[in-house]
């Protein structure tokens, strides 16, 4: 939700969702939240130090104007008036000067503290597992990441020190003011009410057209997204829905103009009374001033202190004003580190033990021992899958959509820990393994390939960043991809775009194949790696891929049946279960889940073929 500054913001009031959601203050958490200080304790003291000397010296030219009065005017003192606006114009600069200081030292813990947070948040989420970014939303996470950690700026540079310089203002104004004339003081700070009421009925009003404005401002926005990305532009072209799309947006933003209007309209009503209330104060000062000199009541008082007290009083109004708003501040600033506290607190389910091992996995074994594992606690999607795939063998996994295929080969990386069993590689269990070594023991091929906004070069240095041209190139050759890349004006520096958008689907697919042909990995997992290649394409990467799986172990999973016809042994899984498993004509012969996979996608071209020799 937009923020305002001044007297009007919206700061000052709680939203339906904030009051729904207001973190519980425990001493854990305020201890936990000042634990970011504690580093920088010693500049925080500093900043304490310049607002308090900062108070000190916004008082002097108040008081010096009292001087100028008393002394120098009606002394007739033109010396001593030279004097005193010297003093002033320098203790001005003095009081500017320490504030500039006072912000530098804010903004360098700040961002400091934002620094170390983010540091800490990116490392936290690194270590996530996968299920973890399954599960939540990428806007969150970027959320989360970026706008809730630099918002910790706003709490150290803003709230905090807003809290103590508006407390050392009102404090150090209020002990000159009665220092003064006490009479006088409780004149000028009896008009204090009649300046926050009318502020905050007015700021209810303007705060409830900001948020529905926001709400108006956020469903544009989403209108926008939506029709003029890449992907809804091509639909709305595709489908003639441009006029449509522009009434839409045309209501849309005339909705937001007329609120816009309104809450701006609002806002002018308001600092036409402000400015009337805030010379009440200064004309109650006078009045009183006036009638306690003028009926001789107060021989002590002067005209020279009476412009001074208005000028102190003048110095009240805002700070007291932020200080009433305390409470929001300090509410939103606490739900601003809960939301980070709750993704630092998320458990990280996978990670290496203590006593993690790196054993040789070369001529290793992968053993599924009875495996049990579901997404959702009270759902099991894998019940007791049990295989074994030998030292360099090529084992294919095939099955109907949402069989569980992606899944059983996520437990080797260990992107998913099963629930019950075990898969083990080289004789010990994964859960053992450091992770890093067993992940680097791994290559994996997935359907969804996924390039970085860069180049090519530096897309396939990203499985080894100290790979030699030569070794790129080799490996482009076996994935059937380096004479594209070298048909490119800029060869290997050829940008990608984002998400590899400038590249098709099978350039992409070859591209991260060479990727892992350059990892060089013990074990090579494809997950439909064909996928998006034509058939002259597939042929070129099928004689590709027997070159790289040949002595190595290999498992397979493949809707096209074509491409794994000549694996040691396919896993028909159904249900959640291996239903049978063998050679390819064996699996034939049993008339099960394979053959019906078979018929569905070869029946009809085996008829045809029948047909035309009969």
């Amino acid at each position: 939700m937009a923020r305002m500054n001044g007297p009007l913001g919206p700061r000052g009031f709680l939203t339906d969702e904030e009051k729904a959601n207001l973190p519980k203050v425990t001493g854990s958490l305020i201890k936990r939240i000042l634990g970011y200080l504690t580093p920088y304790w010693a500049r925080f003291l500093m900043v304490f130090g310049t607002i308090l000397i900062s108070s000190v010296l916004g008082l002097l030219p108040s008081i010096i104007t009292g001087r100028i009065v008393d002394q120098a005017l009606v002394g007739e003192n033109m010396k001593l008036l030279i004097k005193l606006l010297l003093a002033a114009l320098i203790t001005t600069f003095a009081s500017q000067g320490v504030s500039l200081l006072t912000t530098y030292l804010n903004a360098w813990i700040s961002q400091h503290i934002i620094f170390d947070m983010k540091n800490q948040m990116y490392r936290h989420l690194q270590q996530m597992s996968h299920a973890f970014f399954t599960s939540e939303r990428q806007g969150d996470i970027i959320t989360r990441m970026n706008t809730d950690v630099s918002g910790v700026s706003s709490v150290i540079s803003g709230t905090l020190s807003s809290i103590l310089s508006n407390v050392t203002t009102v404090a150090t104004t209020l002990i000159a003011l009665f220092g003064m004339n006490w009479k006088m003081a409780i004149v000028g700070i009896c008009v204090i009410p009649l300046l926050i009421l009318p502020t905050r009925s007015a700021g209810r009003t303007r705060w409830k057209l900001l948020s529905e404005s926001q709400a108006k401002n956020d469903e544009m926005n989403q209108l926008i997204n939506e029709t003029l990305s890449v992907s809804g532009s091509m639909l709305t072209k595709l489908f003639t829905r441009e006029e449509t799309e522009y009434e839409k947006f045309q209501k849309v933003n005339g909705e937001v103009t007329k609120l816009a209007l309104k809450e701006q309209l609002s806002g002018r009503w308001f600092f036409m009374l402000m400015g009337i209330f805030t010379q009440i104060g200064p004309l109650l000062i006078y009045f009183a001033g006036g009638y306690l000199i003028i009926r001789k009541i107060d021989p002590s008082l002067t005209v020279g202190t009476i412009t001074a007290m208005v000028a102190l009083v003048n110095r009240l109004y805002r700070p007291v004003e932020s200080l009433l708003n305390i409470q929001v501040d300090f509410t939103r600033s606490l739900a601003l580190f809960t939301r980070i506290f709750d993704y630092f607190d998320r458990k990280i389910d996978i990670q290496s033990p203590e006593d993690a091992v790196k054993p040789n996995v070369d001529g290793g074994k992968i053993i599924f021992d009875h495996v049990r594992f579901g997404y959702l606690p009270d759902q099991e999607l894998l019940h007791d899958i049990h295989f074994t795939v030998e030292p360099g063998e090529m084992v294919a996994i095939v099955g109907p959509s949402g069989s569980g295929k992606s899944t059983i080969i996520n437990f080797i990386p260990r992107l998913y820990d099963v629930w019950g069993g075990s898969v083990s590689i080289a004789g010990v269990d994964v859960r053992k393994y450091d992770l890093t070594y067993l992940r680097s023991q791994i290559g994996v091929v997935s359907q969804d390939t996924y390039l970085f906004n860069g180049t090519i070069r530096e897309n396939l240095l990203y499985a080894k960043a100290d790979a030699t041209e030569e070794e790129l190139i080799e490996a482009c050759r076996a994935a059937s991809i380096h004479d594209f890349i070298a048909s490119q004006p800029e060869g290997y520096d050829t940008p990608v775009g984002n998400r590899g958008l400038k590249l098709s689907g099978g350039e992409k697919q070859r591209i991260s194949i060479a990727r892992v042909i350059l990892k060089d990995p013990k074990i090579l997992i494809l997950d439909e790696a064909t996928s998006a290649l034509d058939s002259i394409s597939e042929s070129a990467i099928q004689d590709a891929l027997e070159t790289v799986m040949k002595d190595r172990t290999s498992i397979v999973i493949a809707h096209r049946l074509s491409t794994i016809m000549a694996a040691d042994k396919i896993l028909a899984l159904k249900d959640g279960v291996i239903a049978e498993s063998g050679k390819h004509e064996d699996l034939l012969e049993k008339d099960g889940v394979y053959k019906q996979l078979f018929d569905t996608q070869f029946g009809k071209m085996l008829e045809a073929l029948e047909g035309v020799e009969d």
